[in-house]
């Protein structure tokens, strides 16, 4: 089936298929369920076999998702505004806002700057990105950078292995599922730590 779309798309004005990539890298950060990495992938494999050029599709799909990022990041700063730190929200105290608006400060950038390499995390991260207001311009920057870095190991992939679409999935899976476990094990850990320090103080 899936080569049967590769050979289908293959077909296709190279416009239009950069039209399509675009769009897929730009939702994936609105929609992380969205299976981007794989169409860009299948996008990745016409480099060898069409018109469809390395660069082209690497900075459009790379601007795509710094767009992505940011338009997160914008709901985030508006809803930060309007709801979180307007006190409707009784659960989240203003201290413990200051706290994280200082982590983010000092660890947020570098969060952007890998997010693109922790599956389902990119809408999280924009978001508070924009809830503790990181610079807008530092924000697209990190954010294209990582999106940079990635895309062109996804596109390296595609472009090596050729139609075998199927072992890039099982790849990509295998990844995704493995930096998930460590991602909840590491957050698991840090909310042991905090309860274990509320406990403590009482």
């Amino acid at each position: 089936m899936l080569h049967d779309i590769i050979s289908y798309i293959g077909t296709l004005d190279p416009t239009l298929i950069y039209v399509v990539l675009f769009i897929s890298a730009f939702v994936e950060n609105v929609f992380p369920p969205s299976p981007s990495d794989i169409i860009l992938v299948i996008g990745a494999t016409l480099v060898a076999n069409t018109t469809v050029g390395f660069i082209p599709v690497l900075i459009l799909t790379s601007a795509a998702s710094g767009l992505g990022f940011i338009f997160m990041y914008f709901i985030g700063e508006y809803l930060g505004d309007k709801v979180i730190r307007s006190g409707k929200l009784k659960f989240i105290k203003k201290e413990e806002l200051e706290k994280t608006d200082a982590w983010f400060l000092k660890y947020g950038y570098k969060l952007i700057l890998i997010n693109r390499f922790l599956p389902g995390t990119r809408a999280v991260i924009s978001f508070f990105s924009g809830v503790h207001h990181l610079s807008r311009t530092k924000t697209f920057f990190m954010a294209f950078i990582s999106s940079l870095l990635w895309n062109t190991l996804l596109i390296l992939l595609g472009v090596f292995l050729g139609n075998n679409i199927d072992l890039i999935d099982k790849y990509l899976t295998t990844y995704s599922n493995i930096v998930l476990v460590i991602m909840i094990l590491v957050i698991g850990f840090f909310i042991y730590k905090y309860y274990r320090n509320v406990k403590s103080k009482k």
